[in-house]
């Protein structure tokens, strides 16, 4: 997608792509519609879920910007500290130990969780925090450093104080590069929470786990697909965002 400059307003026909795959989910989540398209792939019978699909998906939608709210209450302050003069090594140690988290397989962060915090929401929540954190503190501490020096020079000229540079200055000019990261995170994480249907969180991950179960590839293909859609969905609405700002 192209970008446009800042401030300046997008043609609509620029724009409309953006919401082909929301209108692709909302069809999908019409009762019934998906589940009888995926027929011949379940023996030819309709797959039934005792959940309808449409509260599956806000559920699911629900878990990944909850879980997007907590990164960016702990990922924006924590570049924000590492990025301050005379700070360089506990920049590097924050990308290192952010960094950790991506390293390790999602379904061990998961096992690893289940005996602390039980099953359920909680520790999908931590793998999604975990996951979500690396583009989030990468990107924000890209944008803060990027911010040109002599910029700061002039507002520090104006009178401005620290706090007064870092929300007048800092933190605007870096909430493009910022909001990319967030996009990245919001998508990887609608992947991410599927796996979090094993440990009894549902969402859209409930469809795969019961047709692996089951062995009915109708209800995989219904989960696939539907968390695909919500994906492309946010990453073409976060990039519209991304590109107003």
């Amino acid at each position: 997608m192209t970008l446009a400059a800042p401030g300046s307003r997008r043609p609509l026909r620029s724009i409309w792509p953006v919401f082909i795959w929301p209108a692709l989910l909302l069809v999908c989540l019409i009762p019934g519609l998906l589940n009888r398209a995926v027929s011949s792939l379940s023996a030819g019978q309709v797959p039934v879920l005792d959940t309808p699909l449409w509260k599956l998906t806000l559920w699911h939608l629900g878990l990944v910007l909850s879980a997007e709210v907590v990164v960016l209450l702990i990922g924006v302050p924590l570049a924000v500290a590492v990025t301050r003069p005379g700070r360089a090594s506990l920049m590097r140690l924050a990308e290192a130990l952010t960094g950790l988290g991506q390293t390790v397989p999602t379904l061990a962060i998961l096992a690893l969780a289940v005996p602390a915090l039980g099953f359920g929401i909680k520790p999908t929540l931590l793998g999604l925090l975990l996951y979500g954190l690396v583009p989030v503190v990468s990107n924000a501490i890209a944008g803060l450093l990027a911010v040109d020096k002599p910029t700061l020079d002039a507002a520090r000229g104006m009178g401005m104080t620290d706090t007064q540079r870092l929300m007048r200055v800092e933190l605007p000019l870096s909430l493009p590069i910022l909001l990319a990261g967030v996009r990245t995170s919001t998508v990887y994480n609608v992947g991410t929470a599927t796996i979090g249907a094993a440990l009894g969180a549902s969402g859209l991950g409930t469809p795969i786990i019961e047709g692996l179960s089951q062995q009915n590839t109708g209800l995989v293909v219904i989960g696939a697909l539907l968390a695909a859609l919500l994906a492309l969905s946010l990453d073409g609405l976060l990039g519209l965002v991304a590109a107003e700002a």
